[in-house]
C-alpha cells in the first residue's frame, strides 16, 4: 500500500508543474507532453498529416519538440508554423491547406504542381504536364535538365510558412536534417536556423533537384543521413517521451522480384538505416544512464532518459507505387488512415506516456549478434 500511496502523492505534486508546462506550449487542455520525430516518405507523408491532425484534435498531448526530414520536414514546419500562429486548431488548418494545395486537385500552376510531384514521387505520374522529366532524369542530371535551377517549391513553402514567426517561437524546439554533399555527414538545423532553403535542402532528392546551398554548403535529402534525427532530444527539451511517426516499413513479408519492387525496397532500407542507427545510440544511452555512466537531467552536460513510442503506417494498406499518386482523394485516404492509426495508439498507449517506452529496442533494432551483449560498466575516473 505504501508504494502505491507514495506514487499517488508524487503524481499529484507533478500535476501543477505539468499543467504549467503544457499551457506554456500553447496546449491549455493537454495532460502530457511529447516530442515528435516525423519520417519522410514521399506522398505517404499525407499519413503523417492524418496522425498530426488526430493528435491535435484529441488535445491530450502537448508538443514540445519536432524533428523532420524530407517530406517529414515539410510536415514539421507546417505544424510549427500553425502552433506559432494560433495553436492546435491553426496547425490543423495549415496542414490541411498545404496538402490540399499540394494535390493535383489543388489550384497550383502546372509548373509548381510538377515541383510538388518531384518532391513526393520518384517518377512522374501518368498524364503529368512534363512526363518526359522522369525518363530523362535517369540519364541526365538536374544540372543538364534545369540549368537555371528553377524550383517553384520554395515559393509554395514560403506561401504557407512564416519562417520569422517560427524562428521566434521559443516555446518548442524544431530540428530539420539534411545531408552535407561534401562530407556525407548529417547536418541538423535548429529552429533558429530554419528557412525555406533548409526545408528544400532536407527534401532535395539528388537525381531530381540540384543541390540546395545553405550558407554556401550544398545539401541533399536529409533522409540519407537522418530520417528523422532523434539524437538531439537527448540534450534538448524537458520532455522525455519521443513519438516517432514512421512511414517506411522496417519489415516486409515477401521478397521483391521485379525491378520496380526491388528498387522500392532498396529505398525503404536506405531511408530507414539512419533511424535504426540513432535508435541503437538511444538504447546505449539508456543503458549508460541506468548504470550510472551518463548523468540524467535537464541541465547542461546532462542527458534525458528517452521513452520511445511509435506510430507506423500499415505497409499493406497501400502499395509502394502509390507514392507516385498525388490526387487529393488519395491524400485524404492517407489522412484518414493516419487519424485512425493515431487514435489506436492513443487508446492503447496514452497511459504509458510519461511512464515507460512502448518500443522494445532490443527486439526491434539491435543487431542479432548484440542479443547476448554484456552490460555496460561504469569506468571510474582516474
Amino acid at each position: 500500500m505504501l508504494p502505491v500511496l507514495l506514487s499517488k502523492v508524487f503524481s499529484a505534486l507533478r500535476r501543477p508543474a505539468a499543467a504549467a508546462r503544457t499551457r506554456r506550449l500553447g496546449f491549455a487542455q493537454a495532460e502530457k507532453c511529447v516530442n515528435l520525430a516525423l519520417q519522410g516518405g514521399g506522398a505517404h507523408g499525407a499519413f503523417t498529416w492524418g496522425v498530426l491532425d488526430q493528435l491535435l484534435a484529441d488535445g491530450r498531448l502537448a508538443i514540445d519538440g519536432i524533428s523532420g526530414a524530407s517530406a517529414g520536414a515539410v510536415n514539421a514546419v507546417m505544424l510549427a508554423d500553425g502552433l506559432a500562429r494560433g495553436g492546435p486548431e491553426e496547425a490543423r488548418q495549415r496542414l490541411a491547406d498545404f496538402w490540399r494545395a499540394a494535390s493535383f486537385g489543388g489550384a497550383l500552376p502546372e509548373l509548381q504542381r510538377e515541383a510538388i510531384e518531384r518532391l513526393f514521387a520518384f517518377v512522374p505520374r501518368q498524364g503529368s504536364p512534363m512526363p518526359w522529366l522522369g525518363a530523362l532524369s535517369r540519364y541526365w542530371s538536374p544540372y543538364a535538365l534545369n540549368p537555371l535551377n528553377i524550383n517553384p517549391l520554395k515559393s509554395l513553402i514560403e506561401r504557407f510558412v512564416d519562417f520569422d514567426r517560427v524562428r521566434r517561437d521559443s516555446r518548442r524546439e524544431l530540428f530539420i536534417s539534411a545531408t552535407n554533399v561534401h562530407s556525407g555527414q548529417r547536418r541538423v538545423f535548429s529552429r533558429a536556423e530554419v528557412s525555406a532553403e533548409v526545408v528544400m535542402a532536407s527534401a532535395c532528392l539528388p537525381l531530381l533537384f540540384q543541390t540546395v546551398e545553405v550558407d554556401g554548403v550544398p545539401y541533399w535529402d536529409g533522409g540519407y543521413s537522418g530520417n528523422p534525427t532523434v539524437l538531439p532530444f537527448l540534450r534538448t527539451t524537458e520532455t522525455e517521451d519521443l513519438l516517432i511517426v514512421q512511414i517506411n516499413p522496417l519489415k516486409r513479408d515477401s521478397t521483391p522480384t521485379s525491378a520496380r519492387d526491388i528498387m522500392m525496397r532498396l529505398h525503404e532500407v536506405t531511408f530507414n538505416a539512419p533511424l535504426l542507427a540513432e535508435l541503437r545510440a538511444l538504447e546505449l544511452a539508456e543503458r549508460l544512464i541506468v548504470e550510472g555512466g551518463l548523468p540524467r537531467g535537464t541541465r547542461p552536460g546532462q542527458y534525458r532518459r528517452i521513452r520511445l513510442h511509435r506510430i507506423v503506417m500499415d505497409s499493406t494498406a497501400f502499395d509502394d507505387r502509390s507514392k507516385l499518386s498525388n490526387d487529393y482523394d488519395f491524400f485524404d485516404r492517407l489522412r484518414q488512415l493516419g487519424q485512425a492509426t493515431a487514435q489506436q495508439f492513443l487508446d492503447a498507449h496514452f497511459g504509458d506516456i510519461g511512464r515507460r517506452s512502448t518500443i522494445d529496442l532490443q527486439a526491434d533494432v539491435l543487431p542479432k549478434w548484440l542479443d547476448q551483449r554484456p552490460p555496460v560498466r561504469r569506468v571510474a575516473a582516474s
